[in-house]
């Protein structure tokens, strides 16, 4: 830390000490001055003479009256120019009294408005002016009348100056710590969202291939005695299920490195390419699947194609899950003008299905999936048994829209 910057710490620490040497400055200023006699023979000229004791008591007084300067600046500005007015009209020669009503002037410049600013001063000027030269000893146009009116200006004009600049500062100051504060909320905004989207993506990762295991593993113990080939397919599919689990899961989990860490995985997000694989994994388990697209030739965002996967992956689960084991479930993705529409139907009887709208994190990961896309999703029993899941996402999101439109 600088040596200035230091001394500013320390006169900012403890203001009263500051104005109490100013205070005594500006007297030691004043007393030397009342030395000076301007209207000598040969010009201004130094005398030895001692400077009238009302003066000196004027000067003193001002002196004083400063030392309280940031505690009641108009209070000082009224006393520094009653005591500059009673100088003016009394003093011969004069003393330079009114060097405590310029500081007391720009004191209170410094720390009101400008319109205030310009009242006041305009005031004082003509107040300590006219009273000098009104009933001054001296002619109305001698050069310390205009001296009186030059000088309080300048304390004016000085003190709004001020006043500006520490405004100026405060305001940038006050900005830098709203853009700080800003920045930190939308860092925290970006980390919950992409904390829900990982959640949402392991959540459908593990519910969906830990359904199959289940499944598969049940199959497996069910005919192990009986029909041992059965078993081993069943077996095999749940090694098959675990497989693709823990592939998904460790690109996932890739996602979480830091840049120094070692590579991570570069397989793509899975899309509607790859329903075919997905509803095959649904019939091994022995789910009855049925598909019906309507979306050929349709190019999706990366977002809108992974979102309609993982619904339809989600809502398959559900219904292997909660359905039934007789139960069939109908898949449908169809183009519908700008959007997409998925529907996945099932006639299942289960009895511990969640019926309630958005109930269960299945069914709460979909919507905050559709809603981040500006679609709409639509869960609910069907009338006379089953379930249905309805989504509309859009074909173009903003940020494709936005790229489409550029140059």
């Amino acid at each position: 830390m600088s040596t200035l910057t230091r001394a500013r710490c320390r006169a900012q620490a403890h203001p009263f000490a500051l104005d109490a040497a100013l205070a005594a400055g500006v007297l030691i200023c004043m007393v030397a001055g009342s030395f000076v006699h301007p209207h000598g023979p040969e010009g201004v000229k130094w005398g030895l003479r001692t400077p009238d004791p009302l003066s000196l008591v004027l000067m003193t007084l001002g002196a004083a009256a400063l030392v309280f300067r940031r505690r009641a600046p108009r209070t000082v500005l009224a006393l520094a120019g009653g005591l500059s007015v009673v100088e003016s009209v009394t003093g011969d020669p004069r003393a330079p009294v009114a060097m405590c009503a310029v500081i007391a002037l720009y004191t209170v410049a410094s720390t009101t408005d400008r319109p205030t600013t310009w009242r006041i001063g305009l005031l004082t000027m003509t107040v300590l002016t006219g009273a000098a030269m009104a009933v001054g000893p001296l002619p109305w146009y001698a050069q310390e009348n205009l001296a009186i009116f030059a000088w309080t200006g300048i304390g004016a004009t000085a003190g709004d100056a001020v006043r500006s600049r520490r405004a100026f500062v405060q305001a940038i100051r006050e900005r830098a710590e709203r853009a700080e504060r800003t920045r930190e909320e939308e860092a925290r905004r970006r980390v919950a969202e992409e904390r829900l989207r990982i959640a949402r993506d392991l959540h459908d990762v593990v519910a969906h291939h830990i359904a199959l295991v289940n499944v598969q593993a049940g199959v497996a113990a069910h005919v192990m005695d009986k029909r041992p080939d059965q078993a081993k397919e069943a077996l095999a599919h749940v090694r098959e299920a675990s497989r693709s689990a823990l592939g998904e899961l460790r690109a996932t989990v890739g996602l979480l490195r830091q840049s120094g860490d070692p590579e991570a995985p570069t397989e793509p997000a899975p899309g509607l390419d790859r329903l075919d694989e997905l509803t095959g994994t649904f019939r091994s388990a022995g789910l009855r699947v049925e598909v019906a697209r309507g979306d050929e030739g349709v190019d999706l965002p990366a977002a809108v194609d992974l979102a309609a996967y993982r619904i339809i992956q989600e809502a398959l689960t559900n219904v292997q899950k909660h359905a039934g084991t007789d139960a069939r479930a109908e898949v449908s993705v169809v183009r519908v003008g700008p959007h997409i529409e998925i529907t996945v139907l099932d006639d299942g009887t289960g009895e511990d299905r969640d019926h309630t709208p958005g109930g269960g994190h299945g069914l709460l990961g979909m919507r905050e999936r559709v809603t981040a896309l500006r679609g709409t999703l639509t869960t609910g029993p069907r009338y006379g048994g089953g379930f249905r899941v309805h989504a509309i996402l859009p074909v173009k999101t903003r940020t494709s829209a936005a790229q489409d439109s550029g140059p």
